[in-house]
């Protein structure tokens, strides 16, 4: 044990920046929240109506937390809560399974097992090191809440509970390192774990029983069955409970000890889930590079795109809801022509919603171009290139790849939301306004494949996490930046924030051309600069 402070050294320095990205952003995101809703919703009336509105269609709270009163904080919290804990866990699950199942992908953990610190020593390192950061990421919170003046006690129930979740879905990343061949296969698991159990919470939510005075909601039993669900039934500055904390932390602790005990019993490199077995014959689709490329990256295109679909659904089948919210409550309606640049209720809803698809269609982009980086520190892309392989087509590839997850996240959109207006029996000529808008999403998603390229090329060790970071920024500066009323500049620095939208006078093309053109010079430069690259070493 004497080489554990090393190793816990070695993790923290090896993740300073990706875990101040994720913490102050999170915190960060928590303040501005409250900003924005004390100037929104600066009366308790105001709050009151919406949340009476929320009862009456309950498939809002499928993405928003538990409703508890009419109170600043409480309602800041219902708005905000779900999406503070699904940073938490996904920051906890990705920095479990990198210093875990990615180390033993590379031959870190090999040559570490082979030192006096053995095996056990890194695993519990690493989750030191989890806890640690989902400590940083509660207090980052507390503070954050405590700074707009609310009270100090659901301010500390707020960070401790999405630091909780975190340190569940820390335990979560663990296990299903232990259990996956291949760090993508973990964090595949993991994610869609996170994503079933988040939708559980929300469902569970949706399907329980309102307050006389509609003011608030005791949760189904279905919210039991999820830790995103037992943080929001700490229901912080209303009752404060402590109790659900704990539940979560001490799953944590336990799937932890789980990981622990089924390291113990595998061999280094192996796994608990085998690989799938492979053809006697390798299919014509992986005779060249751009099949092998599409075989890689297919399950998590598949992915993305159920995402889109769900987006699309939402999007028209709540435009109408939200309209008439908006009819009786100004506040909301102002939120729109702030978050949607000055169209109506409808047209601004599938705005806003498919800013979001955009950041879907976005992260697609980004796994796909970053698998190039997973298979050179993995040593295939070595292989690959040994053959008479061009290393620019092989980069192409990657790139290609990643336009047809855009188009195919865009497309299960398209379609959700004409199912969604087939359902409600709505206004067809909404479809055209939704084509509109996923095409411009189209461009601003592409921004962020040669982006995540030309990190890959010049720095190859910073693309995974530059390319989520720029993601993330562009996530706050796009969709919260005119909310939070962020200047004009900043949120033009988001694809996002000028891609195409439809507006009362028509469709405005904002930055388009700019977007094409950042596509176009990048890709060139990214490819130029690939023709005299080396392969970089593992990271």
């Amino acid at each position: 044990m004497t080489a554990f402070p090393a190793l816990l050294r070695q993790r923290l320095r090896r993740d300073g920046v990706q875990l101040l990205l994720w913490t102050l952003g999170t915190a960060l995101l928590a303040y501005l929240t409250y900003v924005s809703v004390s100037q929104a919703y600066g009366t308790e009336q105001s709050r009151a109506s919406i949340l009476a509105v929320v009862m009456a269609n309950p498939v809002i709270l499928l993405f928003r937390g538990l409703p508890s009163g009419a109170g600043e904080g409480a309602f800041m919290l219902f708005l905000i809560f779900p999406f503070l804990a699904l940073l938490a866990a996904l920051m906890s699950s990705f920095l479990a399974v990198r210093h875990t199942r990615g180390d033993e992908e590379v031959g870190r953990a090999e040559l570490v097992a082979a030192t006096r610190a053995g095996r056990r020593a890194p695993l519990l390192a690493t989750l030191t090191h989890g806890v640690l950061a989902n400590v940083l990421l509660a207090s980052l919170i507390v503070v954050a809440l405590m700074a707009t003046g609310l009270g100090a006690k659901g301010s500390v129930v707020s960070g401790l509970a999405a630091g909780a979740v975190g340190l569940t879905f820390l335990g979560v990343g663990l296990v299903s390192a232990q259990l996956m061949k291949t760090s993508s296969g973990a964090n595949s698991l993991a994610t869609w774990l996170l994503m079933l159990l988040f939708l559980t919470a929300g469902l569970g939510n949706a399907l329980g029983t309102p307050s006389s005075d509609l003011q608030r909601i005791e949760s189904s039993w279905l919210t039991w069955l999820s830790p995103f669900g037992w943080a929001e039934q700490t229901r912080p500055f209303a009752e404060d409970d402590m109790g659900p904390i704990v539940l979560c932390a001490a799953l944590g602790l336990l799937l932890a000890g789980l990981a622990v005990a089924l390291q113990s019993v595998r061999d280094l490199g192996g796994s608990f889930v085998p690989e799938r077995h492979g053809r006697a014959e390798a299919s014509a689709l992986l005779s060249t590079p751009l099949g092998l490329v599409v075989r890689l990256a297919r399950p998590s295109i598949i992915g993305w795109g159920v995402g889109g679909l769900i987006t699309g659904i939402l999007a028209t089948t709540l435009a109408s809801v939200i309209r008439d919210i908006g009819t009786d409550n100004p506040a909301l309606d102002r939120i729109m022509q702030a978050m949607a640049g000055g169209t109506d209720m409808e047209q601004g809803t599938v705005v806003v919603f498919f800013t979001m698809l955009g950041i879907l269609a976005a992260c697609c982009a980004v796994q796909t171009v970053c698998r190039a980086r997973q298979e050179e520190t993995h040593g295939t892309a070595e292989l690959t290139l040994s053959a008479p392989v061009d290393r620019v087509r092989w980069l192409a590839s990657f790139a290609l790849v990643a336009f047809v997850g855009v188009l195919v996240v865009i497309a299960a959109a398209l379609a959700g939301a004409a199912a969604g207006l087939a359902a409600r029996d709505g206004d067809w000529a909404l479809l055209g306004d939704v084509a509109v808008t996923g095409a411009g999403q189209v461009a601003a998603a592409s921004v962020f494949i040669v982006a995540t390229a030309l990190v890959f090329v010049v720095a190859p060790r910073a693309t995974i996490p530059l390319g989520w970071a720029l993601v993330l920024v562009s996530m706050v500066l796009g969709l919260f930046g005119p909310l939070f009323g962020f200047p004009d500049w900043a949120v033009r620095l988001s694809p996002m924030g000028v891609a195409p939208t439809v507006t009362s006078d028509g469709v405005d093309v904002k930055g388009l051309w700019w977007l094409i053109a950042a596509v176009a010079a990048g890709g060139a430069l990214a490819l130029g600069l690939m023709r005299d690259r080396d392969l970089a070493p593992k990271n």
